[in-house]
Formats: C-alpha cells, sequence, structure tokens
C-alpha cells in the first residue's frame, strides 16, 4: 500500500485543468482518481465513437452510388484507401495535440472539426459530381481517424498501469463501434429507400452535441506536457515500430476489413448494396465489442500471448477464407469474414496492452522503481501509442489497395487474401521471436527480473 497521496481533489466544475495527477497512488486513486478517470473516459468514447463513424462514413457511401454515379470498383476501391491513408497520417499530429492544448479542449477541437467532412460530403453527393471531387471530400473525412490517437493518449494519462488493458480496451472499443453504428444506419436508410443525404444530416447535430458534453464534463491534466524529447525517444526505440508492425496485422485489418467488406461482397459475390448492408455491420460490430475482452485477457495472462494466439486463429481464418472464395461459397466465407473480424478486436486490445507494459519493463531495465518507473513508462508509451496508431491504420490502406489490385488482375479478392495470411504468419514469428522467446528477451531484461522478479515481456 502506497502512502497517501498529497496531490489535491481535481478542481470543480469551473476549473476544467487537473494541477497533479497520480494514478498509480492507491489512495488517490480510490478516493477522486477513479471517478474521475472514468468520466473522462465516458465522454472520450463518446467523441471518438463519432469520429470512427466519419471516417469509415465513405465505406457507406460508395454502397449508396450505382452506376449513375460512374464509378468502377478501383474507383471505389481507390477512394477509401485514400480516406483510410489520411486517417492514418493525421493521427501523428493528434497525438502530440493532447500535451499542447489539453485532453478535454482538444477533444473539444477535434469533435468540431468532424464538421467538416460531413458538411461537405452533404453538398457534393449526388450523380454527376467528378470523381476527383468526390476523392477531395472523401480525403476531409480522414480526420475523423486522428481522435483515436488523441483519446488513447489522453486516456492513458488518466489511467494506472494495471488498469491500462481495460481502460484502452474499452476506449479504443467504444470508438470502433463508430464503425458498424454508421454502416446500420446506413441498413436502415437504404431499406427505407433514402438516400445518402439522410445519413450525412442525422450525423451533424451529434457532431456538435459530443463537443459540448466534451466541454461540459472532461478535464485537461497540467503535468501532460508537451515533451518532444519523448517523441524522440519513441521514434528510436525499436520496440515502437515492432508493435507499429503487429498494430498492422491486428488494426490494419480490422479499418481495413471495414472498408472494404461491403464492396467485396457486392463485386466478388453479385449482393445489391441492401443485401451487402444487411451483414457488413456484424463483423466490424463484434470486433469492437471484444477489445475490451482483448486488453482484460491480457492484463490476466499477457499481452504477447494472447497476441501470439491471436494470430494463429486469424491465419486459420483468413485460409478458410481463401477456400471459400474459391468455392464461391457465399455461406462460408461470411461466417469466415465476421470470426475474422473478431480476431482483429481481440488482437488490437492486446496489443495496445503491450505498449505501457513494454516500456514498464524498460524502466525496470535500467534500475528505475516506482513512481518513477510508472512515469518513464508513461511518458514513452504515451508517445509511441500515436506512431503505433498511425502505422497501424496504413494497414488499412494496404488492404483495400491490395483488394483494388487483386479484383484488377483476378476479379476476385483471392490473391489479397493470400497475401493477408503471408503477413499474419510473418506477425506470429514477429511476436514469439521477441516478447516470447527466452533468449530474445533475456538480454535486455535480466536487470529488470533481477529487481522484480515477475516481470517479463513475455509479460507485457
Amino acid at each position: 500500500m502506497t502512502a497517501p497521496s498529497t496531490a489535491p481533489a481535481p478542481p470543480s466544475r469551473g476549473g476544467r485543468w487537473i494541477q497533479q495527477w497520480d494514478p498509480e497512488d492507491e489512495t488517490f486513486w480510490k478516493e477522486t482518481g477513479e471517478k474521475v478517470a472514468r468520466r473522462n473516459l465516458f465522454f472520450s468514447v463518446l467523441s471518438e465513437h463519432i469520429g470512427f463513424s466519419i471516417w469509415t462514413m465513405w465505406s457507406v457511401l460508395v454502397l449508396f452510388m450505382g452506376p449513375e454515379y460512374g464509378l468502377t470498383p478501383a474507383d471505389k476501391f481507390l477512394l477509401t484507401s485514400m480516406v483510410t491513408l489520411v486517417g492514418a497520417v493525421v493521427r501523428v499530429p493528434y497525438t502530440f495535440a493532447v500535451a499542447i492544448f489539453g485532453g478535454r479542449n482538444w477533444t473539444i477541437i477535434s469533435a468540431g472539426l468532424l464538421l467538416v467532412p460531413t458538411v461537405a460530403a452533404f453538398a457534393v453527393i449526388e450523380p454527376g459530381t467528378s470523381f476527383n471531387t468526390f476523392l477531395l471530400v472523401g480525403l476531409l473525412a480522414g480526420i475523423g481517424g486522428g481522435n483515436f490517437a488523441s483519446s488513447m493518449t489522453n486516456i492513458n494519462a488518466f489511467f494506472p498501469l494495471r488498469k491500462k488493458g481495460w481502460a484502452l480496451g474499452l476506449n479504443a472499443g467504444g470508438g470502433n463501434i463508430g464503425v458498424p453504428v454508421i454502416q446500420l444506419v446506413a441498413l436502415a436508410i437504404i431499406g427505407a429507400s433514402g438516400g445518402p443525404r439522410v445519413l450525412l444530416g442525422i450525423y451533424i447535430p451529434f457532431i456538435v452535441v459530443a463537443a459540448v458534453l466534451a466541454a461540459l464534463f472532461m478535464d485537461n491534466i497540467e503535468n501532460v506536457k508537451n515533451d518532444t524529447g519523448a517523441a524522440k525517444d519513441a521514434v528510436k526505440d525499436a520496440h515502437t515500430w515492432i508493435m507499429s508492425f503487429l498494430y498492422i496485422g491486428t488494426f490494419g485489418s480490422f479499418i481495413g476489413y471495414s472498408f472494404a467488406f461491403g464492396q467485396v461482397l457486392t463485386n466478388q459475390f453479385g449482393r445489391t448494396p441492401l443485401e451487402a448492408a444487411y451483414v457488413t455491420f456484424i463483423g466490424p460490430l463484434l470486433g469492437s465489442l471484444i477489445r475490451p475482452l482483448g486488453g482484460w485477457l491480457a492484463d490476466k495472462y499477457g499481452g504477447a500471448k494472447i497476441t501470439l494466439y491471436n494470430y494463429v486463429g486469424m491465419g486459420v481464418a483468413t485460409a478458410v477464407l481463401i477456400a471459400a472464395s474459391m468455392e464461391k461459397s457465399l455461406a462460408l466465407f461470411t461466417v469466415a469474414f465476421v470470426v475474422l473480424f473478431v480476431l482483429t478486436g481481440l488482437g488490437n486490445g492486446s496489443t495496445f496492452k503491450m505498449i505501457p507494459g513494454i516500456f514498464q519493463t524498460k524502466a525496470l531495465a535500467k534500475g528505475l522503481q516506482g513512481e518513477a518507473a510508472a512515469a518513464y513508462g508513461r511518458r514513452l508509451s504515451g508517445a509511441s501509442m500515436g506512431l503505433i496508431g498511425a502505422v497501424g491504420a496504413l494497414g488499412g490502406v494496404g488492404i483495400n489497395l491490395a483488394f483494388r489490385q487483386s479484383f484488377l488482375s483476378y476479379g476476385s479478392g483471392t490473391g489479397a487474401f493470400v497475401a493477408f495470411l503471408a503477413f499474419y504468419a510473418a506477425c506470429f514469428v514477429v511476436t514469439w521471436a521477441v516478447y516470447l522467446r527466452r533468449t530474445a528477451a533475456k538480454a535486455e531484461t535480466t536487470a529488470a527480473t533481477e529487481a522484480n522478479p515477475q516481470f517479463s515481456y513475455a509479460e507485457v
């Protein structure tokens, strides 16, 4: 049991800046910290949720765009690829915006910015609009992808290490649900013979509400400073790039498949937009809901172990997809795709739990203990999360471009799935070699395990 905290209670509603924050202090956490952290988590999830919906809205808008729009399947895959690309790139500046503006302040700004792509899409989406115009407006929607990075960085600062897997999983999972929600709304609109402008009109007031609620109920943390040194250290650390590679396999797959699933069903299996919409939301929904479970399992059994076994499952599901694609079995294909979605969500939770654990282990290896070790871990894990999230999202770009090329070359997505299977195999090898193979971890964890024997990379 740590000594009682000397940090004051968070300020009243009028303040909005918390001067001192020490979630690792158990007394502080139980008396005041947990309540404040959970409140910020809830409203962070709301804003991030809408951000994901706006980022992925073109995955459903293209289903509304029939022959009268003059777009080929290749055009649609290129459009969604570029939207994904912008969402990945903006995650880097969004990560550091929290330290510059404050978590609450940046949530207000980033939520308000979502009005730009939504109103722009509302204005242009009609037959006769050029592909270049659609592409430009689609690029604006990419800013919704940045909300994830700033939200995760902000929530990482609010919770103690022992709760991060659950908290980050819940935060990200609640945001990820924005993908199936907008697909469900689109399903209802298509079923009622409504148009894309109805979908966009529904979201405009919700964006305003999210920004207002963030202003009323969220907080900034004063001691989360803009630390460019942390960013430089994170860039130099090999684990940042190793985890980025693994996150491509999990989140890159989740977001890439979220954009592509409906198009694959319509182009390869001849489903109508309404028929595709009936099933496209299921995979993202289950993948989002299970993400907190992935974080919880990682807290309990170790993120590296869960991630390793998860890649085995993803490989098996992809192999079944290849077989179903070659046999033209829609039922098997749909079931296997949904299972793959679930596994991407589980892996998202376990990989992100690994990040703070890795840097905590490195702190122990440097001889740091207690709050010094925790501060080191928070510093580097917070800086690395945005980079890892950005690179991971680039996997979604690769998936849509792979599908585009596969359809151009073979008329189906089979070739793309073969490439994905090879990548998941590589992720399995990297996870095992870096974080589970005893000899690989030994050199860097010797000092850590001497100071704290229960710590090893196998438990991150």
